[in-house]
């Protein structure tokens, strides 16, 4: 016994695809600050993925539970993400030698520098 179901408008889904694309596209040139055009980008992204996963992926006329095991991944990656951040940041952190010896060379610049301004300045 096979459900049939009414064919979705798959060309009203491609041009709602298309239009959020656009919207995408104008979110990046918007003077608003970067972590702001980041969430948005991710919220239309996320948008048109479940469009996608709807209506191309036929996810809207199957059992709920189909839906669910194909949202799973999106959590995982999310939490490891999430987890992840901290690690992400770009921070380089120094141990005490290493920020003692960085010290120390640029005193010794710091002294070169000194040692031929105090040179130039007497001939």
């Amino acid at each position: 016994m096979i459900e049939s179901h009414k064919e979705p408008n798959y060309m009203g889904v491609f041009l709602l695809l298309t239009v959020l694309t656009a919207v995408e596209i104008g979110v990046i040139y918007l003077p608003i600050p970067k972590l702001i055009i980041g969430t948005l980008l991710i919220v239309l992204a996320l948008s048109k993925a479940v469009l996608v996963a709807l209506y191309f992926m036929h996810l809207k006329f199957e059992k709920r539970t189909l839906g669910i095991i194909a949202l799973t991944p999106l959590v995982l990656c999310t939490l490891l993400i999430i987890s992840l951040l901290p690690d992400l940041t770009g921070t380089a952190h120094q141990t005490k030698s290493e920020k003692a010896a960085k010290d120390e060379t640029a005193q010794e610049v710091a002294n070169v520098n000194d040692n031929n301004d105090s040179e130039s300045v007497n001939k």
